[in-house]
């Protein structure tokens, strides 16, 4: 393994805000290990990589290779999608935004077999999500280039005029072009309607609880209800 690759774990260790000692117990070795793991001077077992994959919200082969998910480019995909309006008034519910997200990324993988933005969809109670898609909003909320509105259980969001209406320079004109399709679907239709869609879908329904969904199940869907 490269030092590049160490530095990956590390990065995604980081910013998940969690200590060596807390992975370490997460994945079920000491302090010790991980952190000789961190070094490069061990490696782990299968289901300790296994356990280390959930625990960072990565696949199994992210942790094996050290690929990492393209966070900034996930970030765009949202600005992307609040640009579409995909409401009357541009705000669109948090639940909503992070099934359309995952939509793009299935759906693009469904015809290019690579994700959009390489992000991990882990299967929760509401649908697919990425474990870094709350931090993504929290950042784009403190960096100004969102607005969340909070109505109760309600959270609305919408792009802020001051983000400078930021370049997407991450997306390629087929990807925009893959959103404006799935905006242009969704965005008369209610959350629930789109929640109900996604969980019978086969990537979804394959999977248990709180695991990372694999996007080679999608290519097993039929191709009028991959988006």
């Amino acid at each position: 393994m490269t030092k590049n690759y160490y530095k990956f774990i590390k990065d995604i260790r980081t910013k998940k805000g969690l200590s060596q000692a807390d992975v370490a117990k997460k994945i079920g070795i000491s302090r010790s290990s991980y952190v000789a793991f961190e070094q490069g001077k061990n490696e782990l077992s299968l289901s300790e990589a296994t356990n280390l994959a959930d625990v960072f919200g990565i696949s199994l082969c992210d942790v094996e290779g050290g690929l990492k998910p393209n966070y900034q480019k996930y970030k765009e995909m949202i600005l992307a999608y609040l640009r579409k309006a995909t409401a009357t008034d541009g705000k669109i519910l948090k639940t909503k935004l992070a099934k359309i997200l995952y939509l793009a990324d299935f759906a693009w993988f469904y015809s290019h077999l690579e994700s959009m933005s390489g992000m991990q969809y882990r299967r929760i109670q509401y649908g697919p999500v990425p474990d870094l898609y709350f931090r993504a909003i929290d950042e784009l909320e403190g960096d100004g280039k969102i607005s969340i509105d909070r109505k109760g259980d309600m959270i609305l969001i919408s792009e802020n005029d001051a983000s400078g209406r930021q370049s997407l320079n991450s997306l390629s004109e087929n990807e925009i072009n893959l959103i404006d399709k799935i905006s242009e679907k969704w965005k008369s239709k209610k959350t629930n309607e789109i929640v109900d869609f996604t969980h019978n879908q086969l990537p979804y329904k394959i999977c248990q609880p709180d695991e990372i969904i694999p996007y080679e199940l999608i290519t097993q869907q039929d191709p009028d209800d991959v988006y």
